[in-house]
């Protein structure tokens, strides 16, 4: 009888919805859903400057690459000099963190669903090596913004980011007194202060030397082994749940 099979679909439905669960190589070498991405990772031999850690496995392109590096890009009409020119030792890090965020194809434990018309992922708390948030934020207590969350409430009206009305330009320290407050405040949690250092394989760093590999693969194979293993009840990984499931329904059948 048809209504007898609504049941066993349902139950087959489910069945797949497990056996097809985000495993931990689905957290590997990926890149997010955005406006500017790549849909895979893949070799750019011709990555600009400071992006060039990620020519052989990249995100980005290399126009995405070269647009990453000057004072206004076109990919988001985004000026870093909205309180007067900022200073060459503060920029590098802002076009590192650029970098990271249209190349890396590390950064997939951190991975979010987003509902906004220029993407529909961005990364959260990705755990920032100390010393690339400690320098990033010595490098840049004397230039000067209007604003300690970057991501929203600028007035777009000239086509560009500029001050909001009621706001004033100060130095960074004044807006993120201390490193924390800039990596975690500035693009509204991406970034997570990591206790961890560069080289102890439990921290993202902004940037690398490309001679000596990329060490965020090691980064994000470790998170991503963790988040795999809090998904499942102890002992119980997807392959044996699904085989588990399969003998069941072929004994009742």
């Amino acid at each position: 009888m048809p209504w007898k099979l609504t049941p066993l679909l349902l139950f087959l439905g489910w069945m797949t919805s497990v056996c097809n669960a985000r495993t931990r190589t689905d957290l590997l070498n990926v890149c997010m859903d955005a406006k500017h991405h790549k849909a895979e990772p893949g070799p750019e031999d011709k990555l600009h400057n400071q992006c060039t850690p990620w020519k052989k496995n990249a995100c980005c392109s290399a126009r995405v690459s070269q647009e990453l590096h000057k004072d206004t890009s076109s990919l988001y009409n985004f000026t870093w000099d909205h309180c007067g020119k900022m200073e060459p030792a503060c920029q590098r890090h802002f076009i590192q963190d650029n970098c990271l965020y249209e190349c890396s194809p590390n950064l997939g434990p951190w991975i979010q669903e987003v509902n906004q018309k220029w993407r529909k992922e961005r990364f959260l708390n990705v755990p920032l090596c100390k010393e690339d948030c400690q320098s990033w934020w010595e490098d840049c207590r004397t230039s000067h913004t209007c604003k300690s969350n970057w991501h929203r409430g600028w007035d777009w009206t000239s086509g560009s980011n500029k001050c909001p009305n009621g706001t004033t330009c100060r130095t960074f320290e004044a807006y993120f007194p201390t490193p924390a407050a800039l990596c975690e405040g500035l693009w509204s949690h991406s970034y997570k202060l990591s206790n961890y250092s560069r080289g102890s394989g439990r921290c993202i760093q902004m940037w690398f030397d490309p001679a000596l590999g990329n060490p965020n693969e090691e980064v994000a194979r470790f998170y991503a082994s963790a988040l795999t293993a809090e998904a499942w009840p102890q002992g119980i990984r997807p392959l044996s749940l699904c085989l588990a499931l399969m003998l069941s329904l072929w004994l009742h059948d």
